[in-house]
């Protein structure tokens, strides 16, 4: 039987059912933390941030202001972090940020922009009682960066479910290799370096998919289909769009090789998903994904680097014995990851403390 629950409501602005990794990860927490013993409310702010109009700021204030004072509020990062200082000190309820990475790191931003989310997001989580970041160096760039004292956050990796091994295409010598990626087409995301570096393999033999939605940002979509068009590789490359949980498990189940081009990651779940199918991968030092896959799973490279990806995947093609060498270590390493009953109890402590 759960011992008595505090009541925690889970603030999360717009649709929850969007295909990202943050709304991921706040679906399954949102999910998980009652068995944990929270039970949770789920509170929907408007769907403009991290850019609200002021009517939109106004709106999610009124929202807020209708709850109990005491209830502790998880809010997530893509809300908490554009919310003004001011909107902030007016909350009664004590505050748990949930901080996927913070909103000045998303690529694409002017430097106006960056500036602006640095000084709202330092400004906000001053007013916190505690932060949870989703990775260690999520944790490190808020202490170093933001101001955020370490004894205030606590690291919630995601979790990742288990998986069957994938198959691959197949042991056949004409077997043509299958690269993924998985991710949303935005700018952080650098798939535009991705294609630049798949555009100087046109000598080998391979297919990509990408499977991501392409709503979030409809210009990158567009810029993306028109570079691989100019690069002729549109009879090479697919892009999927956001795809249904069993299509996703069929797309990793056929690939060969896991590919990140990511310019910046939080924690990259994806890769995770990735090493729980024993799928080599190669990706960018971007932000936490050079701690996510160990180094014997994968070939890293600088961000934005599109040559130096075009040479680790050229290598990983071209060597079956360090692919498979590395699939064995991605294997490995998947089955050690935390699944999302660890995530859940992680933050569930805390909200519980808060609480108290």
């Amino acid at each position: 039987m759960l011992e008595a629950s505090p009541h925690v409501a889970f603030v999360i602005p717009g649709d929850i059912n969007l295909p990202t990794g943050g709304y991921g990860y706040d679906r399954r927490v949102l999910a998980l933390l009652p068995a944990a013993g929270v039970a949770i409310k789920h509170v929907v702010l408007p769907g403009s941030y991290p850019a609200p109009s002021h009517d939109d700021l106004a709106a999610g204030e009124r929202v807020l202001s209708q709850l109990p004072p005491g209830l502790p509020l998880l809010i997530d990062g893509l809300a908490f972090g554009a919310m003004p200082a001011d909107v902030v000190a007016r909350i009664r309820q004590p505050i748990v940020a949930l901080c996927h990475h913070p909103l000045a790191l998303e690529a694409g931003l002017t430097r106006t922009q960056q500036l602006h989310f640095q000084q709202t997001e330092t400004a906000a989580l001053a007013l916190t009682r505690h932060v949870v970041a989703t990775s260690p160096m999520t944790k490190q760039i808020l202490v170093a960066d933001f101001g955020v004292a370490a004894a205030r956050i606590t690291v919630a990796e995601p979790g990742t479910d288990a998986a069957q091994r994938a198959t691959g295409s197949g042991t056949s010598a004409h077997a043509q290799p299958h690269l993924l990626a998985v991710g949303s087409i935005v700018p952080r995301k650098g798939y535009d370096v991705l294609v630049r570096a798949m555009s100087g393999l046109k000598h080998l033999d391979w297919r990509l998919t990408v499977a991501g939605s392409g709503d979030r940002s409809p210009e990158t979509t567009q810029a993306l289909r028109t570079a691989i068009e100019i690069t002729g590789l549109k009879q090479r490359i697919t892009m999927f769009g956001a795809v249904a949980a069993a299509d996703l498990d069929r797309l990793y189940d056929a690939a060969d090789l896991f590919v990140m081009p990511s310019l910046f990651e939080g924690y990259g779940m994806v890769l995770g998903e990735a090493m729980a199918r024993g799928l080599p991968v190669v990706c960018t030092t971007g932000g936490a994904a050079a701690e996510t896959v160990p180094d014997a799973a994968a070939l890293k490279v600088p961000p934005g680097d599109a040559e130096a990806f075009r040479d680790a995947v050229a290598r990983m093609l071209g060597d079956k014995t360090l692919r498979g060498r590395m699939a064995d270590a991605a294997w490995l390493a998947g089955q050690a990851l935390p699944r999302w009953t660890d995530t859940a109890r992680t933050i569930a402590n805390v909200l519980k403390a808060i609480a108290s």
